[in-house]
């Protein structure tokens, strides 16, 4: 079964800091290109981050660059999103996407950006 399972979400306050996992497990992790995507309430999705397999491209959507971080480490089927200098327009339920089998989504993790 190809599943993604996110955690590390919570509440954090303006100017916090945030590390996001996703586990991966029914597919081969190492050949995967990984994606973080979020929704904030009454939005669509944005589409916040992408590691390529391979050599492991990163990219960033403007909103984020400079202060988000993706990475992965292949060994335990993980990728990460560090996220930094958080801002309350950052509240959202972020999602991992796995570009596998036409897409497969994780369930979503809670961040909320608050004083």
């Amino acid at each position: 079964e190809v599943q993604l399972v996110e955690s590390g979400g919570g509440m954090v306050q303006p100017g916090g800091s945030l590390t996001l996992s996703c586990a991966a497990s029914g597919f081969t992790f190492s050949g995967a290109d990984m994606s973080w995507v979020r929704q904030a309430p009454g939005k669509g999705p944005e589409w916040v981050s992408v590691i390529y397999a391979g050599r492991g491209n990163t990219y960033y959507a403007d909103s984020v660059k400079g202060r988000f971080t993706i990475s992965r480490v292949n060994a335990k089927n993980t990728v990460y999103l560090h996220m930094n200098s958080l801002k309350p327009d950052d509240t959202a339920v972020y999602y991992c996407y796995a570009r596998v089998y036409g897409g497969t989504w994780g369930q979503g993790t809670q961040v909320t950006v608050s004083s």
